[in-house]
């Protein structure tokens, strides 16, 4: 006679098909950040982060216009070219979104910021507060390349952007879009916590591809409008350049980033995450 053994048997593992949770809203007014240390050491750092940024690219823009300036020596072919200031914005984009994403986020731009704070990614109160840090570390950042190239900085431009001959505002308007909306839909691609729960690596790397993405869009912008994309960078260099062309095509600098960070963070949001059908869905499942 065999003797019937019972063995015991596991419960199949219950595998969820969501394998990653989203962080909740951000809310719209969170007055608790302001009794936290971590909150004014977020908005120190976009503001360092920014001047670092204006420093280096607005002197790398100034200096290839002095080493091009046949009238004193210089040599047409010489210099770093658009592509070496492409690569002066990108590669200060990335090393600085590197050294400052575990403290602030890396924005360094209003633009990013409203795109993310109308993607529920921050508060009302962080994104103002992100935004004059940046406007002002663009300003300071700015000053300091005058202060040590006092005899280039007006006679160079000030690194300022206006909008090149040749071409009217609406096109200098829809450039500043289209390279806002590149820029703001990659920092939301890079860092979407869906990617970031499949793969590891995503959160690392995410400074570069946006990093590429701002270097992308100089290549394309700088003949049209020398490459704005980012609100703190234009006006920074409009206040201490102060000249009437540059404050003239000052509102193109504002209203097409903001219009693009707008189209980019309803296009992730919406239609690629599907946020608001997700929502309408949760809605009616609780009725």
């Amino acid at each position: 006679m065999t003797k019937d053994v019972e063995y015991a048997t596991e419960p199949a593992p219950e595998y969820s098909a969501k394998d990653y949770h989203d962080p909740p809203p951000a809310p719209l007014f969170d007055l608790d950040e302001l009794t936290k240390w971590s909150f004014y050491r977020a908005v120190i750092a976009e503001f360092i982060a920014t001047l670092l940024f204006l420093y280096v690219t607005v002197l790398t823009v100034i200096g290839y216009k002095r080493q091009v300036d046949t009238a004193h020596g210089g040599d047409q072919c010489g210099g770093v070219g658009i592509l070496g200031i492409a690569w002066a914005f990108g590669g200060m984009i990335f090393i600085l979104v590197y050294c400052t994403a575990g403290i602030s986020g890396g924005h360094i731009n209003p633009a990013v910021t409203f795109g993310l704070f109308l993607g529920r990614k921050v508060s009302l109160i962080r994104a103002v507060l992100y935004m004059v840090a940046q406007c002002l570390g663009a300003i300071c950042g700015v000053g300091l390349v005058k202060a040590f190239q006092s005899s280039y900085y007006n006679k160079y431009g000030g690194g300022a952007n206006e909008l090149a001959d040749g071409y009217n505002k609406g096109t200098g308007l829809g450039a500043e879009i289209i390279g806002t909306f590149v820029l703001v839909y990659t920092v939301f691609s890079a860092t979407d916590p869906k990617r970031s729960a499949r793969d590891s690596h995503v959160p690392v790397l995410a400074p570069l591809p946006i990093g590429f993405a701002v270097f992308m869009v100089h290549l394309a912008t700088i003949p049209i409008t020398g490459t704005g994309i980012n609100p703190a960078r234009s006006f920074g260099a409009a206040v201490i350049y102060n000249k009437d062309k540059a404050w003239d095509d000052q509102w193109i600098f504002w209203v097409g980033p903001f219009i693009g960070a707008a189209i980019a963070a309803f296009y992730h949001q919406f239609i690629l995450r599907a946020t608001a059908i997700k929502a309408l869905g949760s809605f009616r499942s609780n009725a």
